[in-house]
């Protein structure tokens, strides 16, 4: 499947990281993809390089936020140099209205505010109206979607309850051709909970750490495996190498 972004095709969306593009190839449109790791393995650096790589190459993105604020998230990367500032994207934040204890903070053209990571109806429509704002208005077809994290939504809702969202969610992605990662830590959350949301996602990227070394691997959609690397990260960088 095409996607038609003014005067050029994209077959598929990469990402960003060469290496790991060559093994797997394109991810296709409509894929949901789940990045699973204990915690201090680079999982937000790779979400957030994927959502860097879709503003770089001219597509849209949107960022949902359930840890930082939406200025926190910006500042990170202004701080490794990787410059956003006139990208199609936005950001929803589901902090800053609890730790500013301030309800009526305005969304901005950048920033888009819910009440908390339990206001899974609230995320819904900030990131369906950013949808059709760079789907129908700004006529972009390439979008790229980051939830960081789904184990903040998990601390504030059963897990039925998450399903269910990430069910509407995932499917509105498929729908829209969009690519979205979605973050979750692993060991905070019971086996069944793990599985049970491994259903509504067409590929993995798994990180794990093994005696002080980390790992990584990506079970892209139609099966692609990568194969394990050995990775460092610094900030926005990630320096890989095959097992």
């Amino acid at each position: 499947m095409l996607c038609l972004i003014g005067d050029w095709k994209i077959e598929g969306y990469s990402l960003g990281i060469d290496v790991l593009d060559q093994k797997v190839g394109k991810i296709p449109p409509g894929s949901n993809i789940m990045i699973v790791g204990p915690p201090m393995t680079g999982k937000s650096v790779l979400g957030r390089m994927f959502f860097y790589n879709r503003l770089k190459d001219g597509s849209a993105g949107i960022f949902v936020s359930t840890k930082d604020t939406g200025e926190k998230v910006i500042d990170w990367f202004k701080t490794n140099d990787l410059d956003i500032s006139r990208a199609k994207y936005g950001i929803i934040d589901c902090v800053s209205r609890t730790l500013q204890m301030d309800i009526n903070l305005q969304d901005t053209d950048r920033i888009r505010y819910v009440s908390s990571p339990v206001d899974l109806t609230g995320i819904s429509v900030k990131v369906n109206d950013l949808l059709e704002e760079f789907w129908k208005k700004e006529q972009i077809r390439s979008i790229g979607v980051v939830i960081e994290s789904l184990s903040a939504l998990l601390m504030y809702s059963n897990l039925q309850t998450v399903f269910r969202f990430l069910h509407v969610f995932s499917g509105r992605i498929r729908s829209v051709d969009a690519a979205g990662m979605y973050l979750i830590e692993e060991g905070m959350h019971d086996p069944r909970t793990q599985v049970t949301l491994k259903q509504l996602f067409q590929g993995v990227i798994e990180t794990k750490d093994e005696g002080g070394e980390k790992l990584l691997q990506v079970i892209a959609p139609g099966c692609k495996v990568s194969g394990w690397f050995r990775y460092n990260f610094e900030g926005a960088k990630i320096d890989l190498k095959e097992i």
